[in-house]
């Protein structure tokens, strides 16, 4: 054999072990997450999720505190085991209770 010959299997030989595959699978998972909130209950199309530094990020605003939980709860279920950082807001829809003072 050569020393320039690569090795025959078909496992992505020429890639260091760990980061490559890890990084890959983070990916995945998020995409698999878009997929998820756009599909189901939420049909949350508002939100977005990153890998930043080895961390999941998610931002976003939900019309409200239920659908925050929802979110949440789906983004742990979807991320279980990874870094995820959360910065979700609850817009507020709710008519004015007062009335506004103009100056």
């Amino acid at each position: 054999m050569s020393p320039f010959a690569q090795p025959a299997s078909g496992g992505g030989a020429d890639r260091p072990a760990g980061d490559a595959g890890a990084a890959e699978n983070i990916e995945y998972r998020v995409a698999h997450l878009h997929d998820r909130l756009a599909a189901e209950e939420l049909a949350e199309l508002g939100v977005r999720a990153e890998v930043r530094a080895g961390a999941v990020v998610v931002t976003g605003t939900v019309p409200s505190a239920e659908c925050r939980e929802t979110l949440l709860r789906t983004v742990h279920e979807e991320l279980a085991g990874l870094a995820v950082h959360t910065d979700v807001l609850v817009a507020e829809t709710a008519s004015p209770d007062h009335a506004e003072d103009l100056p």
